[in-house]
């Protein structure tokens, strides 16, 4: 449980670094979730280029000079692309709703028989106290 907290907290951390540089979908990269972080980065590109061309003159040469109804509906994309990694990474390390656990890497149905998760090879340390 510790490891899943801690990688949804990298994955929002990444996600918050990708959305300062606005860039979104950088926390479902490392998360190697290659097509979510496509639709985040497609999505976040597409408003930007509607509003941009929606709102903003024909004689805006740089980004200091967008308006706010440009700037505020981007900024607030790129961090719910944020804190959608994380809730991807926290809920992967859970449980299913059938009770079987998943992996925390890969987000797999895991078996209590195996010591590694048979869809990505990761290793997995049972604590039974816990299952």
């Amino acid at each position: 449980m510790a490891d899943a907290r801690r990688r949804a907290l990298v994955a929002a951390l990444v996600g918050v670094l990708g959305a300062s540089l606005g860039i979104a979908g950088a926390g479902h990269v490392y998360l190697r979730e290659w097509r979510r972080a496509v639709a985040w980065f497609s999505f976040v590109v597409g408003v930007a280029l509607v509003l941009v061309s929606t709102f903003a003159s024909p004689t805006v040469t740089s980004l200091d000079s967008l308006p706010p109804e440009v700037t505020v509906p981007v900024i607030v994309l790129l961090f719910l692309s944020a804190l959608d990694a994380y809730r991807i990474a926290f809920y992967r390390g859970q449980q299913r709703a059938d009770g079987t656990p998943t992996c925390p890497a890969c987000g797999g149905g895991l078996d209590y028989e195996l010591t590694f998760c048979p869809w990505c090879a990761t290793e997995i340390e049972w604590q039974y106290d816990q299952y």
